[in-house]
């Protein structure tokens, strides 16, 4: 039962706690444009995605990275950081790969009735090939969307944005190398989301929080993209530059106030210096935590670094002496990088009385630097004041200033060095192992111990963690690796030296204890029994995270790995006009073939918007210096954004290349190529809404855009079958797509 107020009241009753107007209604806008070209971008990316199934070009190399990923093997890779290798791990990973899997080389050319072909690893049928190129394929569908909406960032129509989209669609290059296990695709996606995340920050109005969001969702990706490989920085740099011109105008804005203006300053800070340099050492971070196994690039680093593996070196060196003392017997490894790791040596074999060249020796023990482990490579820390060589009971320590003789376990010498010039560097001294020949030339074997990454003056010298300079006491010269190889007499191995601190460079002349043993026998013989004893002993020793990530930093920026020439490497001027391409895989036995070859029309129109606008900008400068204004300044304003953000994301991603000593090919192209994709568009519109004033001439150029189109479209589509490897095509039909003499299109005649 109700009274006559009891509907309403009732009604009154339900709205007031909920808050809510029934009925609830949501809105949502819908770009369908956006959504036909993401598809499609997917369809054209992941479409027999595990298609051919076996190794293709660079995928050899990142294979195997991924495998020591997979079993947690520590590796260096002087490409890149490490974030690429742990995103493709982590699609490996999804997919169930185990890392057990032998990642040969492609095959070598052989001929074959006068065809090149090559011999494929295939995978094998328990490894999803799908998964291991699903991220990167992923990252290339989506640098589709993001141009489009990159191009509606810089202000231009949805029909430029769309023809943005289509460029970067129907690019066969791009296409193929983000079908496979490589990381240009990462690397291009997280550019452009990084400036489309700018730009939409910069082009939001307000002080609200989901505008931050997108600077620091830039400043991510920014991480991101120097994470995956260092060319990313290129990138970075640039985006850095539009910010700083965007806040040098914000701070000239009198309608901003102090408040505000010091806001937007300090988030841009935050977002794109502090969480970028955060990000990146976090990679490392995770990088440092995954990979815990001794690996194949152990060598590379330190001792202390070695030490902190699981196997390898710290097996051996886990629980010695820390303090090195009087009586303590070491191996010294060099702190050189170059040429190789190596550790001082010596043997019972003398210099020759003359050299080649006729230049005269000591003809005492040779002192080497020797690249192997070797029982030769013992040494005894000795009291010049004393005879005995054991350790004392309490050990005394030697300090930083300490004056020592090195003697060598098995041949007893002593390190020496005397007014002699050295076998192969003439200018430094010779280094030896004293032997009394009873003639003038008399014995200089006192060293004077340098701990250079002392913290105190009185520090006492420890296993691993100090570095130290030995300087010989008479002449002052510092004991080092020249890195030359001495000849057969000295059995090839590497030249050690002593020379003057002023001229000697300071990466060679660091020694480090990486074995050590508190030496208990007298006697030779005992001695040398004791030396070819382990000295493994259960107690482990750690060093922090600041001091792995600074070693693996510096050791990825300057220890490169030797690099030999490539069938299909190629100049920087050579990707402009795409007089090169990549055969990535090639059936064994059929004429299906992928080839790393760019859509020759688009191409084309590239470097035409490139050449055309840096034409109309000189022409606009001279003309607005000159007094005339032919834009308005927002149109004049719009126009140089596009060419800051396009123009400029091409330069910094192509001149540096034009300075660097290194293997290059094609595919390093890639990122400046997407720049001019988004600029080719941008200025179609600039030329048909500013420089074009009569209907017929926007109706010819709109003729010629949509012709231009359909050509582009048509080039894609005759070069699928070497995108994709699918269908066979005959040799002459193979013959007929080598539209440039110095393409490199392979097939069997049958």
């Amino acid at each position: 039962m109700t009274s006559a107020g009891g509907p309403a009241e009732s009604r009154e009753g339900l709205k007031a706690p909920a808050m809510l107007q029934l009925p609830l209604v949501v809105t949502a806008r819908l770009d369908l444009v956006l959504v036909l070209v993401t598809l499609l971008s997917l369809w054209t990316r992941l479409k027999g995605l595990g298609d051919p199934g076996a190794v293709v070009f660079d995928e050899v190399y990142y294979g195997q990275f991924l495998s020591l990923y997979m079993k947690r093997t520590f590796f260096i890779d002087d490409s890149g950081p490490p974030l690429g290798h742990a995103l493709l791990a982590l699609g490996a990973h999804l997919g169930g790969f185990d890392g057990n899997f032998v990642w040969n080389r492609i095959g070598a050319a052989s001929l074959v009735h006068e065809v090149c072909w090559f011999c494929i690893a295939a995978y094998p049928c328990s490894l999803s090939v799908w998964s291991l190129r699903l991220l990167p394929a992923l990252s290339g569908a989506l640098c589709v969307p993001l141009g489009y909406l990159l191009t509606l960032e810089l202000r231009c129509s949805h029909l430029s944005a769309l023809g943005a989209a289509l460029l970067l669609l129907l690019e066969n290059s791009l296409i193929v190398q983000s079908r496979f296990m490589l990381l240009e695709s990462l690397l291009i996606f997280f550019v452009l989301l990084a400036f489309f995340s700018y730009l939409r920050f910069h082009n939001t109005p307000g002080m609200c929080w989901s505008r931050y969001g997108w600077l620091l969702l830039s400043g991510v990706s920014c991480a991101a993209a120097i994470g995956v490989k260092y060319t990313g920085l290129f990138s970075y740099l640039l985006l850095l530059a539009v910010a700083a011109l965007n806040s040098w105008k914000l701070i000239g804005d009198r309608a901003q106030s102090h408040m505000s203006v010091c806001v937007q300053c300090g988030y841009k800070i935050l977002c794109l210096l502090v969480v970028p340099v955060l990000l990146y050492v976090f990679w490392f971070y995770v990088h440092l935590s995954v990979l815990q196994r001794s690996g194949p690039h152990d060598q590379l680093m330190s001792s202390a670094f070695q030490a902190t593996l699981q196997g390898g070196l710290s097996r051996v060196t886990r629980g010695q002496p820390l303090q090195v003392a009087f009586g303590s017997q070491v191996t010294l490894r060099s702190s050189a990088p170059r040429p190789v790791p190596c550790w001082l040596h010596s043997h019972k074999a003398n210099y020759p009385i003359r050299y080649e060249n006729g230049r005269g020796s000591s003809h005492q023990q040779q002192v080497t630097c020797y690249a192997f482990k070797d029982v030769n490579n013992w040494w005894i820390i000795k009291d010049p004041a004393r005879q005995e060589l054991v350790v004392d009971s309490p050990p005394r320590p030697v300090r930083h200033g300490d004056i020592i003789q090195l003697v060598h376990g098995m041949t007893s010498r002593l390190l020496n060095s005397h007014d002699v010039a050295a076998p192969m560097s003439p200018h430094a001294q010779e280094v030896s192992g004293y032997i009394d020949f009873n003639v003038s030339m008399a014995t200089q074997n006192l060293w004077r111990l340098e701990i250079y990454n002392r913290e105190a003056e009185s520090e006492e010298w420890k296993t691993i963690v100090s570095e130290v300079r030995l300087v010989h006491v008479n002449t002052s010269a510092v004991l080092k690796l020249s890195g030359l190889p001495l000849p057969d007499w000295g059995f090839r191995q590497m030249e050690v030296v002593a020379e003057k601190l002023l001229k000697a460079h300071s990466g060679s002349l660091g020694w480090t204890v990486e074995e050590h043993r508190y030496g208990t026998s007298q006697e030779q013989k005992d001695r040398e029994a004791e030396l070819h004893s382990p000295t493994h002993i259960d107690v482990d020793r750690k060093i922090s995270f600041w001091s792995k990530f600074m070693e693996l930093q510096w050791k990825m920026l300057t220890v490169k790995q030797e690099e030999s020439e490539h069938k299909y490497s190629s100049a920087p001027l050579e990707w402009i006009t795409m007089d090169t391409n990549i055969a990535y895989w090639l059936h064994p036995s059929s004429n299906a073939q992928i080839h790393l070859i760019g859509n020759p029309v688009s191409w084309g129109v590239a470097n035409l918007s490139l050449l055309a606008y840096q034409l109309l900008a000189a022409l606009y400068l001279l003309r607005r210096r000159r007094g005339f204004k032919d834009l308005p300044d927002g149109v004049w304003q719009r126009f140089a954004s596009v060419g800051l953000v396009c123009g400029g994301g091409w330069a910094v991603n192509f001149l540096p290349f034009l300075l660097m000593e290194r293997t290059l090919f094609l595919y390093h192209y890639l990122p400046a190529l997407c720049y001019l994709y988004l600029l080719s568009p941008a200025l179609l519109e600039h030329i048909h809404t500013h420089l074009l004033s009569s209907g017929t001439s926007r109706h010819m150029l709109s003729v010629c855009t949509t012709a231009v189109l359909l050509s582009i479209f048509l080039s894609y589509w005759t070069f699928c079958p070497l995108t994709y490897g699918n269908p066979e095509l005959t040799a002459n039909q193979l013959q007929a797509l080598k539209w440039r003499d110095s393409w490199d299109i392979l097939y069997r005649r049958r």
